[in-house]
């Protein structure tokens, strides 16, 4: 039986942003130092690949502190963690590395300033993620109010006379965002805003990729894992941008080819967790069943680069 063609575009930029590429980073460069075991409170970056490679090296993958034996490094992810884990590090004598991306870092610096100030702040997140839980974590209770939803920005209810200042998580919809601030700085004007936006480059970027592509798709694929925050925004731009089938899938062998049997036009992007080897992965198996066509969508080059702590430097 005859194969039937297939052109596949490409979203870039895709794949890992500089914030996850220091993260792994900082955990092989932390075995090399320390040897093994090395101890990571939480996934280092949400994907299940990138977590069993580094397993593979001899890091070790828990909930809590509590899971550690004395005298072993513990990393913190790059999602970033509340004060009270360093604290906690500290009273135990634990050696830790703090991965938390540069542009979350930002954002708690952004936090601390409005409290300093008398602030009362808004956080635009998703509850119970892990971003969101250090963020919070950055203060005290009550000092943070979340936002989710625009219902949420239309009927929250401020202090009374206290100014009020947002910021966000770095990883939401760019648009769904834009809607919630609307709605706020609509019901006070004198909203604080952060200096620049908080979600971070490599989530706008991937974005606006698939955005590039997704009218011109039958169907489009994102690759990551179903906890990517990330990820998940990146198969709702895609419908909300002309392509109604869109997928998260993990890898290749997750590809549904009964729901690709019809499509001409594949778009692919995947997470900023992802690794370029799972999108190659996914490229070879269509190229397996269809003769295909590939195109890569370019909308702009990234050559962001965050440094290493200087404890795992110098």
């Amino acid at each position: 039986m005859p194969r039937s063609d297939l052109k596949i575009r490409l979203a870039a930029p895709r794949g890992f942003c500089a914030g996850v590429d220091r993260a792994i980073q900082i955990v092989e460069k932390c075995i090399e130092k320390h040897g093994v075991p090395v101890y990571v409170r939480h996934e280092i970056v949400h994907n299940q690949f990138v977590v069993r490679a580094l397993e593979a090296k001899g890091a070790i993958f828990v909930e809590e502190l509590d899971q550690i034996p004395d005298g072993f490094p513990v990393i913190f992810s790059a999602h970033g963690v509340p004060k009270s884990i360093p604290e906690e590090a500290n009273k135990r004598g634990l050696y830790y590395v703090d991965a938390t991306c540069p542009l979350v870092s930002k954002v708690h610096i952004g936090a601390e300033r409005h409290y300093k100030a008398g602030r009362h702040i808004l956080l635009i997140g998703h509850s119970g993620h892990p971003e969101v839980i250090g963020t919070m974590g950055q203060l005290p209770k009550g000092a943070i109010t979340l936002i989710e939803t625009p219902n949420d920005a239309s009927i929250y209810s401020p202090p009374e006379e206290q100014e009020i200042a947002y910021i966000t998580q770095t990883t939401l919809s760019v648009d769904d965002t834009q809607t919630i601030i609307d709605i706020l700085k609509k019901r006070f004007p004198k909203l604080i805003e952060p200096s620049k936006q908080d979600i971070c480059y490599a989530t706008t970027n991937r974005q606006q990729a698939v955005k590039a592509i997704a009218t011109d798709c039958d169907a489009l694929i994102v690759i990551g894992a179903p906890n990517s925050s990330n990820s998940r925004r990146l198969v709702e731009v895609a419908e909300q941008n002309g392509c109604k089938e869109a997928r998260l899938i993990g890898c290749a062998s997750e590809i549904d080819w009964e729901w690709l049997q019809t499509a001409k036009t594949l778009g692919i992007s995947a997470g900023a967790s992802a690794p370029e080897i799972l999108v190659e992965e996914v490229v070879e198996a269509c190229k397996e069943k269809f003769n295909v066509k590939l195109e890569e969508v370019e909308i702009a080059r990234e050559t962001v680069h965050f440094k290493l702590p200087r404890q795992l430097v110098v």
